[in-house]
């Protein structure tokens, strides 16, 4: 079978499924524009880096784990199975105050048990965070966690690079709408190979 009569019949066979006469500019100007899901795990790790550089974040964490921190973040995962992901659960606290450091808030960090005003109130009165634990009735440790992530909404520092990271993010999820679109207007894997050499058929 010749080239020609070989794109003609694939041409044929998607005008008949999809009642189309030809695959449209739009999906030929997709190929080759989106990023997939490494790329953009990538150029979130390059904020990161400078994040790291310029001393605003201090974490064992390096750029590209915190990169796939974001990511995965972003697709649901929990601490823990992020932690799991970057290869040990053990570092789910870790996890906790890097996704906190880069304000990435879950709903459960907000729900202190005491209350936001007289924590606020104990600790401008310049009594030790040991006495102000007491009175408010947890430990240290949980008076410290919360008053991390108070601290980490407050501090403006961040706010920057956070903003060029979600703007990272909404491309991502721009890209894999368009993805979707193009994948559900298309025959499939076998039509999309070939939709470049097509758009010449007439």
């Amino acid at each position: 079978m010749t080239e020609d009569k070989r794109k003609a019949q694939l041409l044929k066979l998607f005008s008949s499924m999809s009642g189309k006469t030809k695959i449209v500019e739009p999906m030929k100007n997709i190929h080759g524009t989106l990023r997939d899901s490494d790329a953009i795990e990538r150029e979130v790790a390059l904020v990161m880096r400078e994040i790291t550089e310029q001393g605003i974040f201090k974490t064992s964490l390096k750029p590209i784990q915190l990169a796939k921190l974001v990511t995965l973040f972003y697709a649901g995962r929990n601490d823990t199975e992020i932690a799991r992901e970057l290869g040990d659960e053990k570092l789910s606290k870790t996890v906790a105050r890097a996704r906190v450091r880069l304000k990435l808030f879950r709903e459960l960090d907000f729900k202190m048990p005491f209350d936001k005003v007289k924590m606020e109130e104990l600790i401008t009165s310049g009594k030790t965070m040991k006495e102000v634990s007491e009175d408010l009735g947890v430990s240290p440790s949980t008076l410290r966690e919360y008053r991390h992530v108070i601290e980490e909404q407050e501090d403006p520092t961040i706010d920057p690079y956070i903003d060029r990271i979600r703007d990272v993010m909404e491309d991502r999820d721009l890209s894999e709408q368009m993805t979707r679109s193009a994948t559900a207007d298309s025959l499939g894997d076998s039509i999309d190979i070939t939709e470049a050499e097509l758009i010449d058929v007439t």
